[in-house]
């Protein structure tokens, strides 16, 4: 493996995972999973329902890390070719993610950057890092709101998406202004992310989703997907 040294009591724990998955490999699957994310990861071929029964099973026998343990656990699984083993690890995070504290930010936002691609970051921005920042808004300023600044396009997208299910909770004018400053962009995940968080939000305040995409010239997908459930939006 690459990346950080497994410690004596890391290695078990992921050379157990790593004896589970292999055990239900599917080869067909797994060239089909590899052209489905434009081939830019390796696969095992474990389709979504029967690995997330696998993790639940590994778990229940292994449990989930120690506090201690955790990041270098997470990293490891990170740096492992297969796309499956990162998913394993946003499982695990989406587990122990009461237990997060502020310090852990850090190396968290570092997976956003880190073999990026949407399956990612679409768990780690709202489920994860949403989480963190709903309970710790002092992180806001040193995280999203320098990362909506940023010229990586997933930083960029975790900014807008961390609010995805805060609903009526949504610092409004903050999300409003990171998508105003990047109302422009021509990346497609970018304005996929503006559609799809007004959409969201507009299922808890849709006159304030109607009125903000009428007064701001959005990218067409950005507003066709933010209206895409509003009724006489035109």
């Amino acid at each position: 493996m690459k990346g950080e040294k497994m410690t004596t009591s890391t290695k078990p724990y992921l050379i157990n995972l790593i004896n589970l998955y292999s055990e239900h490999k599917d080869d067909n699957y797994a060239k089909w999973s590899k052209q489905y994310l434009r081939n830019q990861f390796e696969f095992l071929g474990i389709r979504t329902p029967i690995r997330r029964k696998l993790t639940k099973q590994f778990i229940k026998e292994n449990g989930l890390p120690p506090k201690e343990e955790l990041k270098e656990i997470i990293f490891m699984l990170w740096d492992l070719p297969e796309r499956e083993y990162q998913k394993a690890a946003l499982d695990i995070l989406d587990k122990t993610k009461k237990d997060l504290t502020v310090d852990d930010m850090q190396w968290l936002s570092q997976l956003i950057v880190k073999k990026s691609w949407w399956d990612t970051v679409d768990v780690l921005s709202p489920h994860i890092i949403g989480y963190m920042l709903s309970n710790n808004s002092d992180l806001i300023i040193a995280y999203p709101d320098q990362w909506i600044e940023d010229e990586n396009i997933w930083l960029q997208r975790s900014a807008i998406l961390y609010q995805l299910y805060y609903k009526g909770d949504t610092d409004e004018n903050r999300l409003f202004k990171y998508i105003l400053r990047r109302k422009s962009s021509t990346e497609f995940f970018v304005q996929k992310a503006i559609g799809w968080i007004l959409r969201e939000y507009a299922k808890s305040r849709p006159e304030s989703v109607r009125s903000f995409v009428s007064n701001n010239d959005l990218k067409p997908l950005s507003k066709r997907e933010a209206l895409k459930h509003l009724k006489n939006s035109y």
